[in-house]
């Protein structure tokens, strides 16, 4: 039966790359589809601002970009000719330790390894079987629950990945080995003894190891830019400078998407829904926030390890032990004087990114949700550990505490920039446990934001997984990557 005429097919409310790839799927079907922007860019997460000096670019929120280079969908669309350039420094990450050698993460899983000391073997084997698997389980393992295509492929991945990571360091022997997991781990914004914090750092690793962690040329936003113009290119329509914050400010659509967490879904439409799924939005868990910092700097940071000189991403925070430290402190209503930082200096290899001879840097540490404490000495102390005379070489520094990042960003409440905590009781249900969980209880409303699976991180996934929910529910159309 024909649907009945409507103003669009589709309307997407948020314009980060979940509702992006949520846009570009269903207007790939012939569809007519509006995205809605609250800002006057588009973008969400992946947007670039001269936020210190004039000809300092610098990135909001993300910065290097595993998982968007990774992404299964992504990789579908013809990105480089809207203006997408990654640029892939020649090591993927450092971890500086103090009195031992940097581990490091290269392209090459043998060029790691070797950085590994009594483990290289054991790195080489779990690694290579990672690797091996992960084109057969890519777009599983950034889905909702379901039957798998390669179930013996994802189980060997699955025994890894399900452990804490303080339980998978247990594999291995030396220091360097133990801090290049626990980095990777952190990202994941919860205790390193959580079940499942594993996923994280195989997922981070094996996206280096196949593709890189690259930047995009000219900032984040040129991701945002390069989707919003192949949208645009195959007849979507996006409109900015519309806060959505009821049902009726829409235009009529069969399907709505929200690129939104369940606390703003509620807000908007938590009139429509049954007072189960309500409930169930309503104890939707956050997690820890990001103090983030950015630098316009004299010159490169003066790091003392060559590899941290070489590297597009820093993990500072010394050992796994101090890292678990720190982020059992954060997660427990706790600023630790040693925080984990992540560190990006993106200018290194994007020249546009600083005025000739200067250079960027980007960091974010992790503190309480809804944190306003200024974390900026505490950043700044763990940079000097391995690049002394740091300091020295700040011209100008920005800062954002949890309740500016949620103005920037609505969907980071509290400063969770993940869209909720992605622990074992949130990884596959959230939002709510539901067979589909991109559909509301409500025909015709899904959410789309990253506050579903696969969660966090610019890979557009959650918002391909909710588009082909609902072109399959509303529209009878099946895709499939």
């Amino acid at each position: 039966m024909a649907l009945e005429k409507r103003d669009y097919d589709a309307i997407i409310v948020g314009s980060g790359p979940n509702g992006l790839a949520a846009a570009i799927l269903m207007q790939q079907q012939g569809l007519s589809v509006l995205v809605l922007e609250a800002k006057d860019t588009i973008g969400g997460g992946l947007r670039t601002k001269e936020l210190t000096l004039p000809g300092f670019k610098h990135d909001v929120c993300s910065a290097v970009h595993p998982l968007a280079a990774a992404s299964p969908y992504f990789k579908t669309m013809p990105l480089a000719q809207y203006g997408l350039e990654y640029i892939y420094p020649e090591i993927d990450a450092a971890h500086p330790l103090e009195h031992h050698n940097s581990a490091v993460l290269c392209r090459d899983i043998n060029l790691t390894a070797q950085h590994l000391g009594a483990d290289e073997e054991a790195y080489i084997k779990l690694m290579t079987s990672v690797t091996k698997n992960w084109p057969l389980i890519d777009a599983d393992v950034l889905g909702p629950l379901h039957i798998p295509q390669h179930p013996l492929a994802l189980a060997a991945f699955g025994l890894d990945a399900m452990k804490p990571a303080t339980m998978l360091a247990k594999q291995f022997k030396t220091r360097q080995t133990k801090a290049l997991l626990a980095g990777m781990a952190a990202h994941s914004m919860q205790p390193l003894t959580n079940t499942a914090t594993s996923a994280i750092t195989l997922v981070l690793m094996a996206a280096g190891h196949l593709q890189g962690w690259p930047v995009p040329k000219g900032g984040s936003q040129s991701i945002a830019d390069a989707l919003a113009g192949y949208f645009v290119s195959i007849g979507g329509k996006i409109e900015t400078n519309t806060y959505v914050t009821s049902l009726e400010q829409l235009p009529s659509a069969h399907a709505v998407l929200f690129d939104v967490t369940p606390k703003q879904l509620l807000e908007i439409a938590g009139h429509k829904f049954s007072s189960i799924y309500k409930w169930q939005l309503e104890r939707y868990r956050y997690g820890m926030g990001v103090f983030k910092m950015d630098f316009a700097l004299s010159e490169a940071i003066p790091f003392i390890p060559e590899a941290c000189r070489k590297a597009g991403t820093v993990h500072i925070g010394n050992t796994l032990n101090e890292i678990r430290d720190a982020e059992q402190q954060t997660w427990t209503g706790k600023h630790p004087d040693k925080p984990f930082v992540l560190l990006a200096q993106q200018s290194l290899f994007d020249t546009t990114r600083a005025p000739e001879g200067k250079h960027t840097a980007w960091a974010y540490c992790h503190v309480p949700n809804g944190s306003t404490k200024n974390m900026s000495e505490a950043i700044e102390k763990q940079i000097e550990r391995y690049a002394p005379g740091f300091k020295d070489t700040i011209l100008a520094k920005h800062t954002l505490n949890t309740a500016e990042m949620q103005e920037y960003n609505p969907n980071y409440i509290g400063g969770d920039i993940n869209g909720g905590v992605i622990d074992l009781g949130q990884l596959f249900t959230r939002p709510a446990l539901r067979m589909s969980p991109y559909k509301t209880s409500e025909k015709g409303l899904y959410i789309c934001s990253a506050s579903t699976p696969p969660g966090g991180g610019v890979h557009g996934m959650c918002g391909y997984n909710a588009a082909k929910r609902a072109l399959k529910d509303i529209f009878n159309i099946n895709v499939k990557l």
